[in-house]
């Protein structure tokens, strides 16, 4: 027989809740104690806080010092090397020079030459110096009769008539010019026909 069809049994009653404490006040003293409490703790974390500042400012002025090290040691090294560069860069180009030197030195030590052998001797030594030119990416500016002039690789010396040709061309060409990796080093300098 359970507790439930047991006509003498009573369920019990649920507890009360227990009563509240009753609001005490505090006394001036320990406010002013809990203030103090407060204030202690608000100045400890304020100077937690100020020492962590302190922490990272300090550790940022190092990064700062040592990027800045850094960005002064790549500076010189750049530098130096720039210098290095300057100073050597026409190393290559001079020593591509020294078999047209040879070539000359040896033409003038024939005594003698004739006027054939000169030229033969000449035309060689122009090929030497050609192909040290063209080894440097040193192009000549020698535009044909007829193309169109252009002031950035062109000088116009004088213009003049040129019948059955278009204006602004080039008529003749009185000195080539020289590119130097695509950089004009001389511009050639030409006669032009006259604009319209």
């Amino acid at each position: 027989m359970s507790a439930h069809s047991d006509p003498t049994y009573h369920r019990p009653e649920p507890a009360a809740p227990a009563p509240s404490a009753p609001y005490a006040p505090i006394s001036p003293e320990e406010a002013e104690a809990a203030a103090a409490a407060d204030a202690a703790d608000l100045q400890t974390n304020q100077a937690l806080e100020l020492a962590r500042l302190q922490a990272q400012n300090a550790e940022l002025a190092e990064q700062y010092l040592r990027s800045k090290a850094e960005m002064e040691n790549l500076r010189r090294r750049t530098d130096e090397e720039v210098s290095k560069v300057r100073k050597f860069a026409v190393e290559g180009f001079a020593e591509s020079l020294l078999p047209v030197l040879d070539s000359l030195e040896a033409g003038l030590a024939v005594q003698e030459a004739t006027a054939q052998q000169i030229r033969q001797g000449a035309e060689a030594t122009l090929l030497q110096l050609q192909s040290a030119l063209a080894r440097h990416k040193v192009q000549p500016i020698a535009p044909e009769a007829g193309k169109r002039f252009d002031p950035h690789q062109h000088q116009a010396i004088g213009v003049v008539a040129a019948p059955g040709q278009e204006p602004n061309t080039v008529v003749a060409v009185l000195q080539k010019g020289y590119l130097i990796a695509e950089r004009v080093l001389r511009p050639a300098m030409v006669t032009v026909t006259a604009p319209k």
